[in-house]
This record gives C-alpha cells, sequence and structure tokens, in this order.
C-alpha cells in the first residue's frame, strides 16, 4: 500500500510507502508524467563499498514531520541504525530476528533555504550539496545489515516543541565523515515531542549568522514558546576590523538574538564554546577563547539568559581523556583511515563520531540543570551523564555515511 495525499507546496504531505510491495525511485517519471516524490534516493559516492547505507527520500514542505519506521524482514535478520538528514543520529543499531519487525518513531525538522518571496538564507557554497538545505526529507538506513519495511510520513502534531540550533562548526549537522558535532546527535537523546532544527554552520560567527538570514530563518519557522540555543565564540575571537571584540561586537550579536527571538515568543539559551584540546606540561587545558565565554556569560546575566557551562564540561572530558586518549575524541586518524585521504589527519577542534556523541549528552545535563520544561521528552533509555566518567570511547561504534570530505570545516 502506498498513498501520497494531494498536496500544493504549501501543505504537508502524508506517506505510507510499504516497502514490500513496492521499491519506489525518488524522482523518477511517474505515467503521468511528473516525477516521483518519494523513494530510494542518493547515490553513494564512487568507491563506496557494496554494504553502503541506502536513503530514502520525500518531498515534503518546511516543517517538522512524525517520521515512523517499521524495520525488520521476512526474509533475514536485519541490525539497522536510522539517520535523518546530514547524519542526524536517531536510533542506534537495532537487531531484529528473521520475521521480526521493531516499529519507531521519532519528530524530524525538514528546512530549505526559503524564507519568503524577498529573502532565503544565503548558504555557502559547499553546503548546497548537503541533504539539510533542500526540498525533501532524507532518511539514512544504515548498519550491519539495514532491513526496512515501511516508512510513515506525516505532518508532526502542533504541540511539538522545536529546539533550534545556532552556532558553528561545533554544532552544525556535518555532512561528511570523518567529522561530526553534537548538534547531528542530540535529536537521539529526544522521544517525538521534540525536534530540533539545526541552522549552524562551520565557520560562521555570531554576526556572520545574522548576516546570512540564518535568524530570519529560524524565526520564520518559530513558534511561540519554541527555544533557540546559541553557540558562539569559537570564530569570533578571530575577527578583525572597527568594534570587533568579545565586549562590544560579540555582545551586541547576542543581545540581538536575545531581543528577537524574545520578541516573537520564543525563548532562548546560550551555549559557552567547547574547548580545544590544547594542553600544558601538566595535563591541564589552556585557555584559548580570550574574554569570550566570559561576555557570553554577562551578557545572559543582564538579559536573564540561562546559560549552558559546555566549556567547562569539555574541559573535564579532555582532562579525563588526557593528553593522548583525547584525541580519540577528535579527528584525529592517520593516513589511510578514510578512502581518497590525503594526509594524516590532526584536529584538535573538531569532534569525531565519539566525542560529538559525549558532548551531546553534556548538553542534555546542561538542559537538565537549567531545567527546560521538554526535558521531561527525553527517551526512556536515557541515563544521567557526568563529563568526568564519559563512555569508553574502545566500544564506540558508528558505521560510516558514505560520505567523505578530505578538507576540514571551517574554523578553528
Amino acid at each position: 500500500m502506498i498513498l501520497a495525499m494531494a498536496a500544493t507546496a504549501a501543505v504537508a504531505q502524508t506517506y505510507d510507502v510499504d516497502l514490500t510491495v513496492q521499491q519506489p525511485r525518488y524522482g523518477s517519471t511517474q505515467p503521468d508524467g511528473e516525477a516521483q516524490p518519494y523513494g530510494w534516493d542518493v547515490t553513494a559516492t564512487p568507491g563506496a563499498k557494496s554494504t553502503a547505507p541506502r536513503y530514502f527520500s520525500f518531498k515534503v514542505p518546511d516543517g517538522n514531520y512524525k517520521v515512523t519506521v517499521t524495520l525488520g524482514s521476512k526474509r533475514q535478520k536485519g541490525s539497522t541504525v536510522v539517520r535523518a538528514e546530514s547524519r542526524r543520529l536517531l536510533l542506534e543499531e537495532t537487531a531484529t530476528r528473521k520475521g521480526e519487525t521493531k516499529t519507531v518513531t521519532f519528530t524530524v525538522n525538514k528546512r530549505s533555504t526559503y524564507i519568503d518571496g524577498k529573502k532565503s538564507v544565503r548558504i555557502k557554497e559547499r553546503e548546497k550539496d548537503y541533504l539539510n538545505w533542500d526540498d525533501r526529507l532524507t532518511l539514512e538506513f544504515n548498519g550491519t545489515a539495514p532491513a526496512v519495511s515501511r516508512i510513515t510520513v506525516e505532518p508532526a502534531a502542533d504541540t511539538v516543541t522545536t529546539l533550534f540550533l545556532c552556532g558553528n562548526s561545533t554544532v552544525v549537522d556535518q555532512n561528511n565523515e570523518p567529522w561530526a558535532s553534537w548538534g547531528q546527535m542530540i535529536p537521539r537523546w529526544f522521544d517525538q515531542r521534540v525536534a530540533i532544527s539545526n541552522h549552524a554552520e562551520s565557520g560562521l560567527t555570531a554576526g556572520s549568522f545574522l548576516a546570512s538570514n540564518r535568524l530570519d530563518k529560524v524565526l520564520a519557522m518559530m513558534n511561540e514558546g519554541d527555544w533557540v540555543v546559541c553557540e558562539f565564540g569559537h570564530n569570533d575571537q578571530k575577527e578583525r576590523g572597527a568594534g570587533s571584540g568579545a565586549w562590544y561586537n560579540f555582545a551586541h550579536n547576542l543581545k540581538i538574538f536575545v531581543d528577537r527571538v524574545r520578541a516573537q515568543g520564543g525563548n532562548i539559551i546560550f551555549i559557552t564554546p567547547t574547548q580545544r584540546r590544547n594542553f600544558d606540561d601538566n595535563g591541564k587545558i589552556r585557555e584559548t577563547h580570550g574574554d569570550y565565554p566570559d561576555a557570553m556569560r554577562e551578557v545572559a546575566r543582564r538579559e536573564n539568559v540561562p546559560v549552558i557551562e559546555l566549556h567547562d564540561m569539555t574541559r573535564t572530558f579532555f582532562e579525563t581523556l588526557g593528553v593522548e586518549n583525547s584525541k580519540r575524541a577528535l579527528v584525529h586518524y592517520p593516513l589511510g583511515t578514510f578512502p581518497g585521504q590525503s594526509k594524516d589527519f590532526a584536529d584538535n577542534t573538531h569532534f569525531n563520531p565519539y566525542g560529538a556523541y559525549e558532548v551531546s549528552k553534556m548538553v542534555v545535563m546542561g538542559l537538565k540543570q537549567i531545567n527546560v520544561p521538554f526535558i521531561n521528552c527525553l527517551r526512556n533509555d536515557w541515563q544521567d551523564y557526568n563529563a568526568a566518567q564519559p563512555d569508553d570511547f574502545t566500544t564506540f561504534k558508528w558505521h560510516n555515511a558514505p560520505f567523505y570530505d578530505n578538507v576540514k570545516p571551517d574554523g578553528q
């Protein structure tokens, strides 16, 4: 059974796709001459293994969608990971026996660059190839033996709370391996009552986020009572020119976020920047962000904005792992680890999937500490986290997507 309710470009659709009946291809020509609006999509990069994950897309307008996936197969056992758009983690590897099915439900936010007839988000050139900024909602089925038999996509309830993320390369949905950020891991921890809409991008400052109309897009999608989270500081400290600096330009831009979000009935949270892996001779993290964390804290104090101290938690995390083992949380890989890799990776700012996964838990703990009302929407398997007792990196499992980049993200 395959249903697709008729819709205009401005009206959300509902799809119910039974993959035991048909295997549609997204964009293929239908008998009526129209392009197929749902189906298997996205070709793996050249050289990818035949066991590479598969992608299934639905053409839908911007908004939040309730996505229900039935895992399993009558013919074989399965072991499936579910992600959305640019590697947003929804479900860790889940096993199904032959003939067994398991049904899981998430809320996924879909967005494009469109704001209104006169304005759109000014994305970077490389973002044009990402799975986030387009006209479709895309699901990734990965794992040891991906098995999916049914997918239903329908508009989410109006009661869903949306958490909008604003920030840089430590927050963004990194499209390509081996890079990762906490913003694409945090959907894993919330049930279908919360949607994560990640508008961050590598290399952005608070000012360039505003200048590229990203906050305008957030506000265009935001409903009264939704939440906007801002993590900046990494790139802001490198700004030069008239008015630059922590206490003037940076603080002024943060105040713009506060005023505009509140004027539209939203709530705002600040997150201090993640630490860089920069150890002194005593195995302690050096402070490399100057006055920027304190400037954020001062704006928060004046404007009564809650603050999540990711700056402190990531310091504890790195120091707990130690000088050498902390590399296991970042993009530190020898030449030859990934197809097409042309050099050793030794990046002390950008996280790999393990590091991003751990930092996402720190953010959730920060949300618990400031007692946001949607914290009761954590999934049943959530367990409180302590950055001084991180998960074992040797047991962390991540199935790579087939998209890889040899160039590190913008920002340091």
